[in-house]
């Protein structure tokens, strides 16, 4: 007659077993890493799963599970918001305050964000054209939704309508060079 598994001896080979089971269930837990940076050939902004090509800029990484990376995930929230309403902030290189007040807003908000220095006269002409009239720095694409010059209230407004958090939602991203 066999032993049935609520016997002593058993239950206790079981418990190593079963212990060990959940450590191997929560250790194979997926784990997505997703790395975004400047592209060196064309400075567009690059989101992939794969690492980054030599000489690529501003590398910032986000796992999912923030176990082993080097920032934590964005919270769903904000992911939800920048996959509907990405954000692009436009500057050029002698911006000087205004740029770096519109920088700070959206660093102070956690909201992630690309950025385009705008550094010839056909991408001040694009920025032109995105924007419908005469382009200014620093200006911002909020989704399909475009702001010439900074003013922050209507910036704020603009972030609260594409559902992105109010200040604080997440420690802040650490980007690499």
């Amino acid at each position: 007659m066999r032993t049935p598994i609520t016997s002593g001896r058993n239950r206790i080979r079981l418990v190593p077993a079963v212990l060990w089971l959940l450590l191997a269930s929560a250790g194979a837990t997926a784990q997505t890493t997703t790395y975004r940076w400047l592209d060196p050939n064309s400075g567009g902004t690059v989101i992939s799963d794969m690492p980054p090509p030599p000489g690529a800029r501003n590398i910032t990484r986000y796992t999912t599970t923030g176990s082993s990376a080097d920032e934590p995930p964005l919270p769903y929230a904000v992911r939800q918001a920048s996959e509907k309403y990405p954000v692009v902030l436009y500057t050029d290189e002698r911006c000087g305050r205004y740029c770096q007040e519109a920088r700070d807003l959206l660093k102070q908000r956690d909201v992630p964000f690309t950025e385009k220095i705008l550094r010839t006269d056909e991408e001040l002409a694009e920025l032109g054209r995105l924007l419908g009239r005469e382009a200014a720095v620093p200006s911002v694409s909020i989704g399909r939704q475009h702001v010439r010059g900074f003013d922050a209230a209507t910036w704020n407004s603009l972030l609260d309508a594409a559902t992105y958090p109010a200040r604080g939602s997440r420690p802040a991203a650490t980007r690499s060079q």
